[in-house]
């Protein structure tokens, strides 16, 4: 029987409940990416993390991020929530403001404002780069009659890849209602862990920017509030000439499935930074006979 320290926590909100939960193992170094897939799979979240010792001595941590399908470079809510959990539970402090994350998709910087209850969390985005797709068909089919807005949709890599489409105005964003099987045959075609919805938000709303995202292909029809999808947004409006280093803004998801989450975006000199609050959940211990694996 292993047991090790774990906490729910729910990432992008200051409220239970109200943002994307990640299941985190704190003390994970014995045991096997086999054992590893298998908890992220009971878990059933969209990410379950593992912390372990790191292997460079730049690195506060190392993480390993699972989703109940298979193992991912970086994803930008379980980034959050893991050093969330890190610090409440004073296995890690940020007496200088800072972090560095060890994960598949490298070093990452991680900033670390306020304390408790008002902390803030933000990381540096892996570097995202747009990746050419040749055929279009499987896009044009998943796409169907979609009021396009006047980006390009385009597939974009910061460690997962991500399809990109701008719609034509918030109502598009929040009422559309895709073909999750033509999503999903479009991400597992291309390798993408799925396809993000996003405009500019309405006048007078305390955010700039709405978003939806959707992985299927992964088991999760829609994702409540997505890291990595906002960075790369971020990346693609910068690429476009729609932001420039020094802007910033907040971005809303995850209304449709009652949560409101909130995701900071800054486009800074070193690349896209993400960022926001996380609450804990659940806090406690996982036990498992993991010796032997589900048939």
């Amino acid at each position: 029987m292993i047991r090790v320290p774990f906490k729910q926590v729910d990432v992008f909100t200051d409220q239970p409940f109200r943002g994307n939960p990640v299941a985190v193992i704190l003390a994970a170094d014995a045991l096997s990416r086999e054992q590893m897939q298998h908890i992220a799979r009971w878990t059933n979240l969209s990410e379950t993390t593992f912390v372990l010792q790191p292997r460079t001595p730049e690195a506060s941590y190392r993480l390993r991020i699972f989703t109940p399908m298979s193992e991912l470079p970086f994803a930008g809510h379980p980034s959050v929530g893991t050093a969330h959990a890190l610090l409440e539970s004073g296995l890690l402090s940020s007496g200088s403001g800072e972090l560095v994350q060890e994960c598949e998709a490298g070093l990452l910087p991680v900033r670390v404002l306020g304390s408790k209850d008002q902390r803030t969390i933000a990381l540096r985005s892996p570097a995202a780069q747009r990746r050419q797709v040749d055929d279009q068909g499987l896009l044009t089919a998943a796409l169907a009659d979609w009021p396009i807005g006047d980006l390009a949709p385009v597939l974009y890599d910061n460690g997962p890849h991500w399809w990109l489409v701008e719609l034509r105005d918030e109502e598009a964003v929040r009422s559309l209602r895709p073909d999750l099987q033509a999503v999903a045959a479009l991400c597992r075609t291309t390798g993408a862990v799925g396809l993000a919805v996003f405009a500019a938000a309405n006048a007078g709303q305390d955010y700039q920017r709405v978003v939806r995202a959707f992985c299927p292909a992964d088991g999760i029809p829609e994702d409540p509030v997505t890291g990595s999808a906002n960075a790369s947004m971020g990346a693609y409006l910068r690429d476009v000439g729609q932001l420039k280093r020094g802007d910033r803004y907040v971005a809303s998801q995850g209304r449709e499935l009652q949560r409101d989450g909130r995701v900071e975006v800054s486009i800074e000199a070193d690349g896209v930074w993400i960022g926001g609050q996380a609450v804990t959940v659940v806090d406690g211990t996982l036990s498992a006979g993991l010796g032997k694996q589900a048939r």
